[in-house]
């Protein structure tokens, strides 16, 4: 079986490679003002990856073997895949220009997605993708906690609980509102009406539901730089225009933000996306001043505060912050997870807001699926009140410390031309080498020697070329001694 499944993670990072090697040819074509681009287009990979000919033309080939992720129907299921195909196919009009650069786009947003879900993948397994002179793989790349710090039994337990205590709740449809006693526990943690919470199925979720009901095409929505890679990919793809700010040590540069809307500018922010403790992909936490100064620009000038905020339990040193739903609770929209307290699968987040918005996103969500899963919710509100929650919250924290403690010594260690603060909780540590870096040939060289991690120029809208992150919430310290060395090895051979 361990055969199997790196054979055909090797298949998706061979076509992943086909699909950055044609984007490379597309881009080198459109320089000379688009005249080579149909060119570039249809020279296709030497070894035919059928990712590739899919983005082109409907093929008629049994289907692969390689795992059919959400990226994949979407790279290869456009409108514009028929008439190419078509022109494939016999037709004598060639493919225009426009259409090309269509196409272009959309191999651009394929690889993006690819690149990302593959990153996630490998972090998954604990066996290399492709054999390496180093051994198995080990994975930077994943935001999720290791399955030895997962509360398994405790998560069986709840499950029990839950079919034998609500069986008819745990098993229905429910309301778009979500698990009504996790609900009213969510509440009560935040001391709100239970009104003013939605719970959804992930907080990705949450925030994909907020964004279509707040923001519409050219509305101007400010984020930190960097942030979270997926926050950017739904507002890019809904047409905002994106403000992005300097993220400090201590969050966002709530000056620069001042001069943007005081300045000549004018901007006009509907909305604030803010992860403001141990912020993905920095590891960043915004101060209270900052806080305090977020709020009053955001009364100032008439935008909303969404604060998404999945890591705020899992910190492990440090005096805590109040959250700013609780500062300025008509001013905020908050998000979180269960998916980093609990364990990534249940799939289980939150909104917490105004009534009317809550309102306004719970008829999105009756549109969209009637309502979110019971059975997980059910689960997770056994687990949290039976306490439970509380006790993986505390091994959780006890295991990020002393990960993060063993990073910042390898980096010490290993690579010391490496600049990095360490976090105070959460999962990442966001990670600067020396100017003239190229991330993208370090990617690939630590691929090579059997380490992965995420490029930092993918949480940014531009710039970031010597720039990663490091996730270190699901390998043990040996492992990080181990993958820190391989990944100062990588570095090494870029000299």
């Amino acid at each position: 079986m361990d055969q199997e499944v790196a054979k055909t993670l090797g298949e998706l990072e061979r076509k992943l490679l086909e699909l950055e090697r044609t984007l490379i040819s597309i881009n080198q074509a459109d320089t000379s003002g688009g005249k080579g681009i149909a060119a570039a287009v249809s020279s296709r990979p030497p070894s035919g990856s059928r990712l590739i000919d899919e983005a082109i033309e409907v093929s008629s080939s049994p289907p692969s073997r390689a795992p059919q992720h959400a990226a994949f129907p979407r790279a290869v299921s456009s409108p514009t895949t028929g008439s190419m195909g078509r022109a494939r196919a016999g037709e004598t009009q060639p493919p225009g220009t426009e259409e090309l650069l269509r196409f272009r786009e959309r191999l651009e947003r394929t690889a993006h997605d690819l690149t990302h879900d593959y990153d996630e993948l490998l972090g998954r397994l604990s066996f290399a993708a492709m054999p390496t002179p180093t051994g198995p793989t080990i994975s930077f790349a994943r935001g999720a906690p290791s399955l030895d710090i997962i509360d398994v039994d405790g998560l069986r337990d709840a499950a029990n609980r839950a079919f034998s205590s609500d069986p008819a709740g745990t098993t229905a449809y429910g309301t778009s509102v979500g698990y009504t006693r996790l609900r009213a526990w969510i509440a009560d943690r935040h001391g709100v009406e239970p009104e003013r919470v939605l719970v959804t199925n992930g907080s990705m979720q949450a925030d994909a539901f907020l964004f279509e009901h707040l923001v519409r095409p050219e509305d101007e929505v400010i984020v930190e730089r960097p942030t979270y890679d997926r926050t950017l990919l739904s507002l890019r793809q809904r047409g905002a225009r994106l403000h992005a700010i300097e993220l400090e040590p201590d969050g966002i540069d709530t000056e620069a933000l001042a001069r943007l809307l005081g300045g000549g500018s004018r901007a006009q922010p509907k909305l604030a996306h803010i992860i403001p403790n141990f912020q993905n992909p920095a590891g960043y936490t915004l101060s209270l001043e900052k806080r305090r100064a977020l709020l009053a620009l955001a009364a100032d000038y008439g935008f909303l505060v969404f604060e998404d905020d999945p890591y705020v339990a899992l910190r492990f040193s440090g005096e805590s912050l109040p959250t700013m739903l609780s500062m300025d609770p008509d001013r905020v929209v908050y998000a979180s997870s269960f998916s980093k307290t609990v364990c990534p699968g249940v799939r289980v987040g939150y909104l917490v807001g105004p009534v009317d918005l809550i309102g306004a996103v719970a008829q999105l969500a009756t549109n969209t699926y009637i309502s979110p899963s019971m059975v997980a919710q059910s689960i997770v509100y056994e687990f949290c009140a039976s306490g439970a929650i509380d006790r993986s919250i505390e091994t959780v924290k006890l295991a990020l410390s002393e990960r993060a403690k063993a990073l910042a010594s390898a980096l010490r260690r290993e690579l010391p031309a490496a600049e990095f603060i360490e976090p105070e909780g959460g999962y990442f540590m966001w990670v600067t080498l020396p100017s003239g870096t190229n991330v993208h040939d370090l990617h690939n060289a630590a691929a090579e020697c059997g380490v992965t991690f995420v490029k930092g120029t993918d949480f940014l809208l531009e710039g970031g070329e010597n720039t990663l992150r490091l996730a270190y919430s699901g390998v043990t310290p040996a492992q990080i001694d181990e993958g820190i060395a391989r990944l100062a090895n990588a570095y090494r051979s870029l000299a």
